[in-house]
């Protein structure tokens, strides 16, 4: 009696975990993308011809402009020349907010070489460290003073005082030759993505699964770590909101000197969500947005992604436009406080639910556990 009670317990079991397994397929069945007859391949294709492509060339052509602009100001330093380049400056930056999300492949780091948006993007800028090397003649760019190079670093240089002022400073030739080599860097960094790009499009299509160090994983951690660095250090590190803060530190805003960071966001804002829905140039095609609608539970995900970007663009639009982003802090921080309120609520549709349903490990840490 006993060995038949074991032998029933065994089968029951055995039928019992074969059920389990089987409704565990169906549901992997229903989430993967490949069952529904979704083509990753296929957004991968769009991402690299219709949006990261065309923006890193778009990019380069913003680039060549600056170091044209570089030039002209250099040779005779007028406060005419210097406002033809402020404003380069400021175009071309604005055109980075739409580059710097694709921070993997040739944009990505290799060796001792960081990702390029470390390379050319870290801020706030480092004036002392500025400084020192100006005065040094010594210009190293491949040092790991990350915030004393790039476009932040010139951005302190041409910016930040009146126009008379800065004029007068680069009546010294060290401080020509750093402005001069530090837009060469970034022009030499940006030329080596754009160049190594269409070789590289062969791999990045080949790997289109959604393991850990395919191009499916690398696209979503850096449209992720995209969308965090707005929340985290765009508002958050300037509010006192990251890790270790105790007050507010407006002048760690991105683009203090030149007081256009509220720009800047929203470039970026904008960039985020064209990756999401895959509005390439000249092409609406396949993004993220059409990844979800094709698993299980993508469609609700959707709706919950637009509606709180909604919210997320009608608090930026509640952020004054006169006065800059760092005085708006000390002097009525509340509408950035309700910017970063609705980021944050954000972040679980991005960096959660998404990467759940969609069955993609985060791999990247933002720091701030969320």
């Amino acid at each position: 009696m006993l060995k038949k009670a074991k032998n029933l317990f065994f089968i029951t079991g055995l039928l019992t975990g074969s059920l389990l397994m089987f409704w565990a397929c169906n549901q992997s069945d229903n989430n993967d993308p490949k069952a529904t007859g979704f083509d990753r391949k296929e957004m991968l294709r769009q991402y690299a011809d219709n949006i990261v492509k065309p923006r890193f060339a778009a990019l380069q052509s913003g680039v060549n402009a600056l170091q044209t602009a570089t030039q002209t100001f250099v040779n005779q330093p007028t406060e005419n020349s210097l406002d033809a380049l402020q404003k380069t400056w400021v175009t071309t930056y604005e055109t980075w907010q739409t580059a710097k999300g694709f921070n993997f492949g040739p944009a990505g780091e290799e060796g001792l070489r960081k990702g390029l948006i470390e390379e050319i993007g870290t801020y706030p800028a480092a004036p002392t460290k500025i400084e020192n090397t100006v005065r040094s003649g010594q210009f190293n760019f491949n040092n790991f003073d990350r915030d004393a190079r790039g476009f932040l670093a010139v951005e302190y240089l041409i910016f930040g005082k009146t126009p008379a002022e800065l004029v007068a400073q680069f009546a010294e030739k060290n401080r020509r030759d750093f402005l001069t080599a530090a837009v060469g860097n970034i022009k030499t960094r940006v030329d080596a993505v754009v160049a190594a790009w269409p070789a590289y499009q062969t791999e990045f299509l080949a790997k289109d699964g959604t393991d850990v160090g395919s191009s499916s994983s690398q696209v979503y951690n850096e449209f992720v770590r995209n969308f965090e660095a707005i929340k985290n250090f765009k508002v958050g590190l300037p509010l006192g909101r990251r890790p270790g803060q105790t007050k507010a530190e407006p002048e760690k805003v991105e683009a203090f000197y030149s007081g256009e960071s509220l720009r800047f966001i929203k470039a970026n804002l904008k960039a985020v969500e064209d990756f999401y829905y895959g509005r390439g140039e000249g092409k609406d095609g396949v993004g993220f947005k059409e990844y979800l609608e094709s698993v299980e539970g993508g469609k609700a995900l959707i709706a919950s992604t637009e509606a709180q970007l909604t919210a997320i663009k009608k608090a930026l639009d509640a952020v004054p436009t006169t006065t800059p982003l760092s005085q708006t802090i000390v002097r009525s921080p509340a509408p950035v406080d309700a910017l970063h309120t609705e980021l944050q609520k954000h972040t679980r549709f991005f960096k959660s639910d998404m990467s759940s349903i969609l069955g993609i490990s985060i791999t990247f840490s933002s720091g701030d556990g969320d």
